[in-house]
């Protein structure tokens, strides 16, 4: 009598980094939400702009936007990035501190947008992903010394999007951007040398 092997994903896969793949997994299913309801989905929780003060879903849109995206394109191009550098980050920092970093930068890139920005919608997890970006630069600083891939990232990256803000006539909004990339800046440098336990 043969047995058979059973196929046992724990041996080829690691089901780690749990609110990266969350984070995608829920921004997948508002993209598929988004799909199915002829975009009433994004404008009603998944972008953000001037709310009253009585519309609670205004405040739920404050930081939830960042689960929202214009097309399968805009999702892939922010989640290539995420999934990228957001289980590195996660791993360095734990999982508890990196979701408060990502409510915060939605809530800031939020409160941004509709201050700044006061006539359109924003949508999408660039902000996020300029967090990580820059907070991948810091992970490597020792000594209280800014480290050189942290100024090269800010002069590319952040250097890029203030350039496209003023000069620029696009849908993107670099000021999600900048102020994702702030927040990453802020976050490594408040969290230095407090790795997760």
């Amino acid at each position: 009598m043969t047995t058979r092997k059973r196929w046992d994903i724990g041996r080829w896969v690691e089901l780690s980094s749990p609110v990266t793949l969350g984070f995608a997994g829920l921004s997948l299913i508002a993209l598929l939400l988004n799909g199915l309801t002829g975009g009433a989905s994004n404008r009603a929780l998944f972008s953000v702009y001037r709310f009253r003060p009585g519309d609670v879903l205004g405040y739920l849109r404050l930081v939830l936007h960042v689960l929202g995206h214009a097309n399968f394109a805009h999702y892939a191009g922010n989640m290539s990035l995420l999934l990228v550098l957001g289980p590195m980050v996660e791993k360095h920092y734990g999982a508890g501190r990196y979701l408060i970093m990502i409510v915060l930068t939605a809530l800031i890139t939020g409160l941004a947008h509709i201050v700044l920005s006061p006539g359109t919608a924003g949508l999408g997890a660039s902000g996020v992903v300029f967090m990580l970006i820059m907070l991948s630069a810091l992970a490597g600083r020792t000594g209280g010394k800014v480290p050189l891939t942290l100024i090269v990232v800010a002069v590319i990256y952040l250097g890029g999007e203030l350039a496209g803000g003023l000069f620029g006539q696009d849908n993107v909004s670099q000021l999600a951007h900048i102020a994702g990339g702030v927040c990453g800046i802020i976050f490594g440098m408040a969290w230095k040398g407090r790795p997760a336990p």
